[in-house]
């Protein structure tokens, strides 16, 4: 019994000093060791993280993009806002217009910017005039990037002291005789776009009939009830409001249709407007319409114009100042000669 025991006990030791020299043939890592591991599994860690962000960002980035494409597209309200924009210019722009089947639009993250010509109408030919960048967050437009290429262009914020065409109640801002006088400088051989302010309100086709031959009447101002301080209730400068006094044969024009006069179009722009003020008070160039108001008095007073802008050879031009019914004008742009 001895025996064994001694036997066992001597295994025992013979084992645990095998145990112990191995662990003594282990070498332990050294404390920089020791933190480049921990730095390499740092890199790693965030390493994954990158990867795992660029797989969500990537999954993320067209589930954006078709959201914001369903958005526009869904009820047509890309086309209602590019409808909007459109329709302000030609009621509150003097002779302006635009190629509607041309606005280029371009659909980002929630958002939407679209970028247009316009054309002014100078003898018998569209000159462009400039270029608009609109852009919108959500259905939120920020106020326009203009471009204009116009050498006599109307002032950015309307005023008493800069507009063109005036209120037969309202003073004249400028000197009469000087504009005529320019007009009367301008070589013959030309063509020019001039504003007239009338006597008194007149009905399109009265002041129609008032005007010499071999000329066009291209744009009417309307009375609409704040022509004479040309201010809102607040004070604020309101726009011109009219339309374009002949019928239009391109075909993204709203004033091309066979069933309505151009009147009624107008009116018919003016209700649209009403119920998108906030988009339309940003495109115009004055930051108030007060289309409510504006648009009850025409309904109740009628259509009636306070000024107009005509085109035409600039020898016939200076006719106007025998038209008893024109109170000022102001010469707007000058282009060589295309009247044929």
């Amino acid at each position: 019994m001895s025996d064994e025991k001694n036997h066992f006990e001597e295994d025992y030791q013979k084992y645990l000093k095998e145990s112990l020299n191995e662990v003594n043939e282990i070498h332990p890592y050294s404390k920089e060791g020791q933190a480049e591991i921990v730095t390499i599994g740092k890199n790693m860690a965030r390493k994954t993280n990158i990867m795992i962000s660029l797989a969500i960002l990537l999954l993320i980035v067209p589930v954006m993009t078709l959201t914001t494409y369903m958005y526009y597209a869904i009820g047509g309200r890309a086309d209602h806002l590019i409808d909007v924009v459109t329709k302000t210019i030609y009621v509150t722009e003097p002779n302006m217009s635009l190629e509607k089947l041309n606005v280029e639009d371009d659909i980002g993250f929630f958002s939407m910017n679209i970028k247009f010509d316009v054309f002014k109408r100078i003898g018998k030919e569209d000159y462009r005039a400039g270029n608009y960048s609109i852009d919108f967050l959500l259905n939120q437009p920020s106020f326009p990037k203009k471009n204009m290429l116009l050498d006599r262009p109307l002032s950015e914020i309307p005023s008493k002291e800069s507009e063109f065409m005036v209120h037969p109640k309202a003073r004249i801002p400028f000197i009469e005789t000087d504009q005529w006088d320019i007009l009367n400088k301008i070589p013959d051989g030309t063509v020019a776009e001039v504003y007239v302010s009338l006597n008194e309100l007149m009905k399109p086709e009265d002041l129609k009939n008032s005007l010499p031959k071999n000329m066009e009447l291209r744009w009417l101002a309307v009375d609409t009830g704040m022509e004479v301080t040309q201010e809102d209730a607040e004070g604020v400068p309101i726009t011109p409001l009219g339309y374009p006094a002949q019928y239009d044969s391109t075909t993204w024009s709203p004033f091309k249709t066979d069933t309505e006069s151009n009147e009624e179009v107008f009116l018919d722009i003016l209700s649209l407007l009403e119920k998108n003020e906030s988009v339309a008070e940003k495109v115009a160039r004055a930051k108030s319409l007060s289309l409510e108001s504006r648009l009850a008095y025409i309904k109740e007073h009628g259509i009636k114009v306070y000024g107009a802008v005509i085109t035409g050879p600039t020898e016939e031009l200076r006719k106007l100042q025998n038209v008893k019914e024109i109170r000022a004008m102001k010469v707007g742009e000058v282009k060589l000669w295309n009247w044929e």
